[in-house]
């Protein structure tokens, strides 16, 4: 199945709400994108959308489910669900609260009786649990009508509290939710899912809790089965050694290229394209590419396996020459020697030190790459490092969510640089070629050639990642044309 490209972006970063990014597409930003990722859209007690309160309505600063219907006429909607949690705030976890058990909702959640008998983990047990925040991924809890104590699985908290409270996929209950939260995304005209988080969902005793087999494959061939039967596309969100994406693909899902963009800023920093080329070579057919996006530039795990840990460290200390920030892996038990990195944050243009002529040639590779290029907002702009915004937040995530107003949107697409990206993204929705096969291969120690032929039609791209040069060729009933993107 060909997807076409799409854009990534907040429901209130382009122009401040659902109303306005409509206008853009179907405006200036006209016939790019086929496909649209917003990030959460509903009401939310904190991570910007990732600690969702209730699925049933759109937070009304943003617009309504009738505007995600609108957006979804004429271009594939994807949804993120929050497959591992929910908010604290949800009317599910308040209900939990005040009466505990004897909620009907009770079975929802994850009390440590179900995984350990007596609702007490060995120290060995958690040890092995992979957590990239610090302490155990459990909260206590009083239950105001008994002042009972319970204590829950929270992966993304803190022994003390979390904003989100994780989900037993396990129960009858969970996925009797999960099946009516996919038919009323289906119903309002959504068609693609991304499964946020999905790699934590089932635990085990003895195990690390994440990506744990064969059970979350058990639970991905469920949900697909349910999805499938509203006629929706499942995307697993997954950070992980490269190797879990091959698993994954194996397993005939959808997944996403972390790699790509890590290796991408590696090799202009290196002049050397053996390991991109080799990656690019074995990527697989049923994935989606990114550079950027809310989260940062993956490094840890994704990269594991991939770039060594010197050549990490190398690439955050480069990127933070270039005004950017890390993300660090805050428990020391999975850092794993001396890298602590999990994200950089940046945006893609300044990563890249601002060169124009690189950052097109990279946005080239993803449009070439196989799969379905997601390009984020601030990315597709071109945009700058906001330090105001990680001032003002102290997020250092908030260097990359710049809030654009539509006169800035229509600022931004003026810029020559931000032309360019435009013009490779209508390349890849019109070029019959795209629609064939792709063919990688190294001309020389610091270039990439990719190569897409569907029968007659051939379009060819060539990047030198020394000099940051880029070019294209195409090919249509024997005559060649040649050009610079």
């Amino acid at each position: 199945m060909r997807i076409a490209p799409q854009l990534m972006t907040y429901a209130d970063s382009m122009g401040g709400d659902l109303a306005a990014l409509e206008g853009l597409l179907d405006g200036p930003l006209y016939g790019l994108f086929g496909g649209l990722h917003v990030l959460p859209p509903f009401p939310s007690s904190g991570d910007r959308g990732f600690a969702p309160m209730t699925y049933e309505e759109i937070e009304p600063a943003f617009g309504s489910w009738a505007d995600i219907e609108r957006l979804a006429t004429r271009r594939d909607v994807l949804l993120d669900v929050m497959i591992n949690h929910v908010s604290r705030r949800s009317p599910a976890f308040e209900d939990f609260l005040q009466v505990g058990r004897q909620s009907r909702y009770a079975d929802l959640f994850i009390t440590l009786d179900k995984v350990w008998p007596n609702g007490d983990p060995a120290a060995g047990d958690v040890a092995k649990i992979f957590l990239r925040k610090p302490d155990a991924p459990f909260s206590t809890v009083t239950i105001s009508s008994t002042g009972e104590q319970e204590r829950i699985w929270t992966s993304f908290g803190t022994k003390d509290w979390s904003e989100q409270i994780d989900l037993d996929v396990t129960s009858a209950q969970t996925r009797a939710l999960i099946t009516d939260w996919l038919r009323s995304f289906a119903g309002h005209g959504v068609r693609i899912i991304r499964l946020d988080a999905v790699g934590y969902v089932i635990k085990k005793a003895g195990t690390s809790c994440f990506m744990v087999e064969p059970e979350i494959y058990d639970f991905l061939d469920w949900i697909v089965g349910v999805a499938d039967s509203f006629g929706l596309v499942l995307l697993p969100e997954v950070h992980d050694q490269y190797a879990t994406h091959e698993a994954l693909a194996r397993h005939g899902y959808w997944t996403y290229d972390f790699v790509l963009p890590g290796l991408l800023l590696h090799a202009f920093a290196t002049g050397s394209a053996r390991r991109l080329g080799d990656h690019l070579a074995r990527s697989p057919e049923r994935q989606f590419t990114m550079l950027d996006c809310h989260d940062g530039i993956p490094v840890r795990p994704d990269l594991d396996g991939i770039l060594s840990q010197g050549e990490m460290l190398d690439l955050a200390d480069l990127v933070q020459r270039r005004g950017g920030n890390v993300n660090r892996i805050l428990s020391e038990a999975h850092a794993d020697g001396d890298v602590d990195v999990h994200q950089l944050n940046c945006t893609y243009y300044a990563a890249l030190d601002c060169d124009d002529d690189r950052y097109v040639a990279a946005r080239a590779i993803q449009i070439f790459a196989r799969g379905v290029p997601q390009i984020y907002y601030v990315g597709l702009l071109a945009g700058e490092n906001d330090d105001s915004a990680v001032a003002q937040s102290g997020e250092g995530r908030a260097i990359n969510r710049h809030n654009y107003s539509t006169g800035e949107v229509t600022v931004a697409l003026e810029q020559r640089v931000v032309e360019r990206v435009l013009d490779l993204i209508r390349l890849r929705s019109a070029e019959p070629a795209f629609g064939g096969s792709l063919e990688v291969s190294s001309p020389s120690a610091s270039s990439v050639r990719m190569t897409w032929t569907s029968g007659d039609d051939r379009c060819e791209l060539e990047v030198d990642v020394e000099s940051g040069r880029s070019l294209i060729k195409t090919c249509h009933d024997g005559v060649e044309v040649q050009f610079t993107p």
